[in-house]
C-alpha cells in the first residue's frame, strides 16, 4: 500500500502537469485571439492606417553574386496555339503550321486581299525533327528589295516553333512557305491566301 507521503508526492506532480498544460492552453487560446484581432472582421477590429505617404514598393532582392537585382519577371506567356499534330498528309500540315505561324504572330500579320506591288516576297523551307521542332530553315528566295523581310519571316517561324509531331508523314520532313509582305511589313502566307 503506498504511503501518504508518496501520494502527495505524485499527487503533486499531476497537479503540476495538469496546471502546465492548463497554462499551455491558456497561451494558445491567448495567441489565437492576439491573431484574430489583427484582422477585420474577427474579434477586435484594428486601427486604420494613418493616412501619409504611400509606402514605397520593397527592393528588389539582391543576387548572391554581385548584389544586383534580381531580373523582373518574364512576360505572360503568349495565349494558346493551335497544334499541327492530326495532319493526314503534308497539305493538311502545311495548313495548321500556316494557321500556327499567323496565331505566334498576331501584330505582324494582316488578312484580306495582299496589296499590289507587294513589298517583298520571301520563301522559306523549313526542315523538321521527327517532334516538329525546327532543324534548320533554308532561304530559297530572297527578296530583292527590303531584305530584312527575309529575317522577319524567319523569327516568325521560330515564334510559332514546334509545329507538331511529322514522325508519321513520309520523309523529307519539310515543307515551304511564302511570305507576303506589305509597305508595313506585316505578312501573310501564301499557304493561307488559296
Amino acid at each position: 500500500m503506498p504511503s501518504i507521503e508518496h501520494q502527495q508526492r505524485s499527487g503533486g506532480r499531476d497537479e503540476a502537469a495538469s496546471l502546465r498544460g492548463r497554462v499551455a492552453l491558456a497561451s494558445l487560446f491567448a495567441l489565437a485571439l492576439a491573431g484574430c484581432a489583427r484582422v477585420p472582421g474577427f474579434g477586435g477590429a484594428s486601427p486604420a492606417p494613418a493616412p501619409g505617404p504611400a509606402a514605397a514598393p520593397p527592393p528588389a532582392p539582391a543576387q548572391a553574386t554581385g548584389g544586383r537585382p534580381a531580373p523582373a519577371p518574364s512576360p505572360a506567356p503568349s495565349p494558346p496555339r493551335p497544334a499541327a499534330t492530326t495532319a493526314r498528309n503534308w497539305d493538311d500540315y502545311r495548313r495548321l503550321a500556316a494557321e500556327r505561324i499567323v496565331a505566334a504572330n498576331p501584330g505582324a500579320t494582316y488578312a484580306g486581299r495582299p496589296p499590289e506591288p507587294l513589298l517583298a516576297i520571301p520563301v522559306l523551307e523549313i526542315e523538321l525533327n521527327a517532334d516538329g521542332s525546327v532543324r534548320r530553315i533554308e532561304v530559297l528566295r530572297q527578296p530583292g528589295q527590303a531584305r530584312d523581310t527575309t529575317q522577319l519571316a524567319i523569327d516568325a517561324v521560330r515564334r510559332a516553333a514546334p509545329f507538331g509531331d511529322v514522325s508519321r508523314l513520309p520523309r523529307p520532313w519539310k515543307f515551304a512557305e511564302v511570305f507576303l509582305f506589305d509597305d508595313n511589313r506585316r505578312f501573310k502566307l501564301r499557304t493561307l491566301d488559296q
